[in-house]
């Protein structure tokens, strides 16, 4: 994808950038709606093709629910603004910057505290349990990181980070919350909305006190290639973009 768009006339490069933006945006406002985000924190960012390794990334200081497509910035993997209008928060840079510097393959990076995946994030052991279809595919595609005992505050965090999550798509952060790749936006949304969606049903059966029935070992998937391959993660955020276009056009501007 990185190649083709490299080929192309400015006016047609803008105009996939353009298409970018509004899909990170409407990610931004999905994810608002859910409650995935801390107030003002966390960070969501997606790598843009070119010659030069840059990234749109959510500025400092904004409620995920009021970013638009022209409201993202444009950093390079230093930490250096190159477009828009605001600050880089350093977290942001620390686990974003570092995890698409180490793993080319996550274009799309979300960083989230959505609140079943965070709770789960919290226990001794976060494990996602082999009890509900959705771990057939997803189980095998998730990294625990144990070690992290404050919030990415270097370099050597971000890819230590880096290397917690390895080859895998999503990264339950202990005491923290999570971040999921992907190599398109739609394939990252896809699989942290279906995660949060499986976490949910986990603490949920949890809480009744009764122990969790499990699956048959033989029918995991074993996938670890493009989520979208496997489920519809392009129509999922199509239908949420329909639904973002009749109530919430702004984020398209």
């Amino acid at each position: 994808m990185v190649a083709l768009l490299e080929t192309l006339s400015s006016t047609e490069a803008e105009e996939a950038e353009w298409r970018l933006r509004c899909d990170m945006a409407a990610v931004f406002r999905i994810a608002a709606r859910h409650g995935w985000n801390e107030q003002i924190g966390n960070h969501n960012s997606l790598m843009l093709p070119g010659d030069k390794p840059t990234f749109l990334i959510n500025p400092r200081g904004y409620l995920f629910q009021e970013l638009t497509a022209r409201s993202l910035i444009v950093c390079d993997l230093e930490g250096n603004v190159l477009r828009g209008t605001g600050e880089l928060r350093k977290v942001a840079f620390f686990i974003h910057a570092r995890i698409h510097l180490q793993n080319p393959a996550a274009t799309c990076v979300l960083h989230v505290h959505p609140r079943y995946l965070t709770a789960l994030s919290l226990l001794e052991d976060p494990s996602l349990i082999l009890a509900h279809h959705n771990n057939l595919l997803l189980n095998d595609r998730v990294a625990y990181d144990l070690d992290a005992v404050a919030p990415a505050d270097s370099t050597e965090e971000g890819d230590r980070l880096a290397a917690a999550l390895g080859d895998k798509s999503t990264l339950v952060m202990g005491g923290h919350g999570v971040t999921v790749v992907g190599p398109t936006v739609h394939d990252a949304f896809d699989e942290l909305f279906i995660a949060e969606r499986t976490a949910m049903y986990q603490m949920t059966a949890v809480a009744t006190g009764q122990k969790l029935r499990t699956l048959p070992e033989n029918m995991r998937r074993r996938w670890n290639g493009p989520w979208g391959d496997k489920l519809d993660a392009r129509l999922h955020l199509d239908a949420w973009r329909r639904v973002l276009d009749r109530e919430e056009p702004d984020y398209a501007r």
